[in-house]
């Protein structure tokens, strides 16, 4: 008792929690449309995930990195992916990392060898490929 009492002894964090769950459920029986105001139940730590891809796509995050910035297992990043688009997601980061490059390439007349470790890639070889194989052309050809 003597938290109570006694201004200068600070009660123990346990102590406290117990306290305010136990004042939340008070208002809870009292009233039960006080859930709405006291709870939110939009799920605010998952973040949007074609936001957070697009502003992130050139890093080299593992598919398990993004499901966890995002506030999701792997399987619910999936899942939640599958909703938002017709790729998965590894594709879709191969074609955004490609559209960007292409874009710097045709646009602003960017080499191939500052652009593919720029929007992502590993290596040349794999980015002249996956170019190739998206645009019918190799990189290089942008620029005859």
């Amino acid at each position: 008792m003597t938290p109570y009492f006694d201004p200068d002894v600070k009660p123990q964090d346990d102590f406290m929690n117990l306290k305010l769950q136990e004042g939340l459920l008070a208002l809870l029986h009292i009233d039960k449309r006080f859930a709405s105001l006291l709870f939110d139940f939009n799920e605010p730590w998952k973040v949007d995930i074609l936001d957070f891809m697009n502003e992130n796509y050139m890093y080299d995050f593992t598919m398990e990195e993004f499901a966890h910035y995002t506030g999701r297992s792997l399987a619910t990043f999936k899942r939640d992916f599958k909703k938002i688009s017709d790729l998965t997601p590894e594709k879709w980061l191969i074609r955004k990392r490609l559209e960007m490059a292409y874009a710097k390439m045709k646009e602003k007349g960017a080499k191939v060898r500052d652009v593919y470790a720029e929007v992502g890639f590993k290596n040349p070889s794999h980015f002249s490929t996956a170019f190739k194989r998206q645009y019918g052309i190799s990189p290089t050809a942008l620029f005859t």
